[in-house]
C-alpha cells in the first residue's frame, strides 16, 4: 500500500478475513482468494500479478450473484464496460463499473454470510462456476504465460546454468528500460490501474 486507509477483506475455504492496510503494508495471496478491497481515505495500492497478468486479462472472476455465473453470456454482459466516447466521456463507463461493483458486493456478502456461519458450499460453488467460466480462456491464457512468465523463468534458469560453467556473455548484454504506461486510470476490477506492457520487460 502506498497511501491513505483501508482494508482487503478476503474469504477462502478457512474462512472471512479482513486485514487493515497502512502505507508500506504487503498483503500476498494465492489464486481461488476472494477478495475485496476497501477504501477509507484515499486508498492507493501498488498491485504485482503474476503470469503476466491473469487475473486482468479475466482469469479472476468477478462474485457476482450465483444465476449469474450460471450464464457466461449473462455473465458477460454483466461485467462489460461501455468503451471510451470519442469525446472522452467516461461517465456511462463509470456507471458501468459501479453497478458490476455493486453485482460483486452483492455477491461476496452472501459468500461472507455463508462463510460465517459455517458453510463451505457456497464458497465451493463459486469456484466451480467461476472454474467453467474461464476454462474456454485457458489455451489464450497458457500462451500469455508462455511468453511472459514462463519465458523469463527460461531465461532466468538459462543465466544460472552460464554463470554456473563460468560464462558471463549474457551479462554484455546488459541494459535500461524506462516504460510509461500504455495507458493510465483504466477501470480494472478494483478501481482505476496504469497498463504496462509486460512483453517489454521480458528478456
Amino acid at each position: 500500500m502506498v497511501a491513505g486507509r483501508g482494508a482487503v477483506q478476503t474469504l477462502t475455504p478457512a474462512g472471512f478475513r479482513h486485514t487493515p492496510l497502512a502505507p508500506g503494508a504487503l498483503v500476498w495471496f494465492t489464486p481461488g482468494t476472494v477478495h475485496r478491497l476497501v477504501d477509507e481515505g484515499g486508498l492507493t495500492i501498488h498491485v504485482l500479478m503474476q503470469n503476466s497478468g491473469l487475473p486482468e486479462a479475466g482469469d479472476a472472476v468477478l462474485t457476482l450473484p450465483p444465476h449469474l455465473l450460471a450464464d457466461p453470456a449473462a455473465y458477460r454482459a454483466a461485467v462489460a464496460l461501455p468503451p471510451v466516447r470519442a469525446d472522452g466521456d467516461e461517465s456511462a463507463m463509470e456507471a458501468a463499473a459501479r453497478h458490476r461493483r455493486d453485482l460483486a458486493v452483492e455477491g461476496f456478502t452472501a459468500l461472507r454470510r455463508a462463510a460465517e456461519a459455517g458453510d463451505p458450499e457456497p464458497l465451493a460453488a463459486f469456484h466451480r462456476a467461476a472454474a467453467a467460466l474461464v476454462r474456454p480462456l485457458a489455451a489464450a491464457w497458457r500462451e500469455r504465460w508462455r511468453t511472459g512468465a514462463a519465458a523469463a523463468a527460461a531465461a532466468t534458469g538459462a543465466q544460472l546454468d552460464a554463470l554456473a560453467r563460468g560464462d558471463a556473455r549474457h551479462l554484455a548484454a546488459a541494459g535500461v528500460r524506462a516504460e510509461q504506461p500504455a495507458e493510465r486510470g483504466r477501470f480494472g476490477m478494483c478501481g482505476r490501474l496504469d497498463v504496462y506492457d509486460c512483453a517489454m520487460m521480458v528478456t
